[in-house]
């Protein structure tokens, strides 16, 4: 018998058939899937390799086996008038014609169903309905399969690699970075990657296009910087993130003198080569002497780290840099900022550091009107010290004018909107950070906060796990998993979830978790635990324990000791669904009304911006 008669006698070829339309319609369904969840690529790269290697393995062993009603036996060892690869070839047949229907039946709905819909129709809105139509933006050409479609006018700015010989000159290089970054993002016309996503990636060993992937953007910024003494070597190049192609590269050799000069000069190259049409003029750089600007990138950086030491040191910096150039008003944005940081942080009092914080955000505005870090942090501080709520939006209202891609404005903008109860606005502004900051695990935080207020239980939860994936220590997020579990009935894992808590937030979940699964002697028994030993900050939150349970009485006993202690969880009272079960009583519209956060004040707050396209 010929190789090719033996071959098709022992079934190989059905084997093999069967075997690639199997695993090709497995790989397309597990593309969907698995970006669905948005797991990472390498798992579908995974998935691929071993589906390669399997092949010849499934071949060789259908041509030295033999399936028998006695069970897998080695071919060589059946006699051929007892083979019955006959029987077997039929039931492959069968096997091989069912796939065929199933993988012809999935194109089709990949084809006319999948594809449609993921395609806004004529007219059609999408979730950001306040933000511009994305489906205008124009399409990455020759974009690979499966691969997400940027606009064209994207860009994130990598931090510039320090090839100083002193390594404390590292803050020169990441400042001019970000100072690139900042000068760009005020063009409105431009997308630009927010900072915390950028530097995210600055020790990663990536190639350009996944790069671009990560961030979401069609172009990337990169290059280095040597400093010696008063002289600067700076190379910048700007690279087309899908194929790594080299757009435009330049090498600057000067004085320190002209680093706003050189920041003004590489601008205005990104702009002509992404062809961006600017409405006004291009903005330029704000000068002050070298020695200074290098003082303020220095106090900037120590900033970000947020400990009490770094603070104090930022702002001696600070200080330094005004003695030196006292209308620097860069300067008195960062000494705005960290002042509100450290109030926060309560290492600063409050009384202390808000006014503060005040008058060097007034000093900022008055030198330079267009900053909108100081409108953003004076609105800040208007909502959350005297609930100002009209008088923040007025400052959040003008930051946004000025800079709306600015990640810090867009924050607060999201917390004004969720004070206000209007939750849909809330999202589309979380969604607009994701979009612009997608490796910050706050701006997934948020958003994944604003969809559980707003009943989106599945979604919340997959924006949580995103930020837990980002930050894996975040505090509080198992918790908040698990109560969204529980909201949507499935107590049994939302138990889990909780448990994994290492912070105060899991014997706040805990009781109310417990009584969902009827395990009420362990319900009590942690709400007391928390009653004995949090009675003044989780007041607020007992509240909605008792809430959730239905004991009207006892919410709104821990509601009234909430507000004697100025508890903060308050500016959510409106929005919270744990206080459902009491929304009836006649208690609660006139305990909103006294807090000033009945829905007719709430709505009487008049206040409209428009997103960053």
């Amino acid at each position: 018998m010929s190789l090719f008669s033996e071959l098709q006698r022992r079934n190989v070829f059905r084997v093999a058939i069967g075997y690639l339309v199997s695993s090709w319609l497995l790989l397309e369904v597990a593309d969907v899937l698995l970006g669905t969840f948005g797991t990472p690529d390498w798992v579908m790269q995974t998935l691929t390799v071993v589906l390669a290697l399997g092949f010849p393995v499934v071949v060789f062993f259908s041509w030295a086996y033999e399936v028998t009603p006695e069970g897998i036996k080695r071919e060589s060892e059946i006699d051929r008038d007892q083979s019955i690869t006959h029987v077997t070839a039929r039931k492959l047949d069968r096997s091989i014609m069912m796939v065929l229907a199933i993988a012809v039946a999935y194109f089709a709905f990949d084809k006319f169903y999948l594809s449609q819909d993921s395609e806004p129709a004529p007219g059609a809105t999408t979730s950001q309905e306040i933000t511009a139509d994305a489906s205008e933006a124009p399409a990455v050409p020759q974009a690979k399969p499966g691969d997400e479609v940027h606009p064209d006018q994207s860009i994130a700015v990598l931090p510039f690699v320090n090839m100083s010989e002193e390594e404390a000159n590292a803050y020169f290089a990441d400042g001019l970075s970000e100072e690139l970054l900042n000068l760009l993002a005020k063009i409105p016309q431009l997308q630009v990657a927010a900072r915390t996503s950028s530097f995210a990636l600055k020790d990663e060993a990536l190639d350009i296009p996944e790069i671009g992937q990560r961030l979401k953007v069609a172009h990337v910024l990169e290059g280095s910087v040597r400093k010696a003494g008063n002289q600067v070597r700076i190379t910048a190049q700007l690279v087309q993130a899908r194929d790594g192609y080299h757009l435009w590269s330049e090498t600057y050799d000067r004085e320190l003198d002209d680093i706003f000069a050189i920041q003004d000069e590489i601008a205005a190259a990104v702009v002509d080569e992404l062809k961006v049409q600017l409405l006004g003029a291009a903005p330029a750089a704000q000068q002050t002497e070298p020695e200074a600007y290098a003082l303020y990138l220095q106090a900037r950086q120590l900033g970000r780290q947020n400990s009490v030491e770094a603070l104090e040191r930022s702002n001696a910096l600070y200080q330094e840099v005004l003695s030196i150039d006292p209308n620097y008003a860069p300067a008195w944005d960062g000494l705005a900022l960290n002042s509100v940081q450290q109030a926060s942080m309560i290492t600063v009092a409050v009384d202390e550091g808000f006014p503060r914080a005040l008058h060097a955000a007034d000093r900022a505005i008055e030198l330079d009107p267009a900053l909108a870090g100081p409108h953003a942090i004076k609105g800040y501080i208007a909502l959350s010290r005297g609930r100002d709520m009209e008088r923040a939006a007025r400052h959040l209202e003008r930051a946004m004018a000025l800079e709306p891609g600015n990640i810090e404005v867009l924050r607060n903008l999201s917390a004004l909107y969720r004070t206000l109860a209007r939750l849909d606005e809330a999202i589309a502004v979380s969604e607009v950070m994701v979009r612009l900051d997608p490796l910050n695990n706050n701006a997934h935080y948020t958003l994944g906060l604003m969809l559980r207020y707003s009943g989106r239980l599945d979604e919340a939860i997959a924006a949580f796990q995103r930020s837990l994936s980002l930050s894996p220590e975040r505090v509080g997020v198992h918790s908040l998993i698990g109560e969204a579990q529980m909201l949507n009935g499935d107590a049994e894992t939302a138990l889990e979830s909780v448990m994994r808590e290492q912070s105060l937030w899991r014997i706040i979940s805990l009781p109310m978790v417990y009584y969902a699964l009827g395990r009420v002697d362990e319900a009590d028994a942690t709400l007391a635990e928390l009653i004995d030993e949090h009675p003044r900050d989780a007041a607020y939150n007992i509240a909605y324990v008792y809430a959730h349970r239905g004991d009207a009485d006892r919410a709104f006993e821990w509601l009234e000791k909430a507000v004697e202690y100025d508890d903060p969880g308050l500016g959510d009272l409106p929005i919270e669904s744990l206080f459902e079960n009491i929304h009836d009583d006649p208690r609660w519209l006139p305990l909103l009304e006294r807090l000033g956060k009945s829905p007719a004040q709430l709505d009487a707050v008049e206040f409209n911006v428009k997103l960053p396209d």
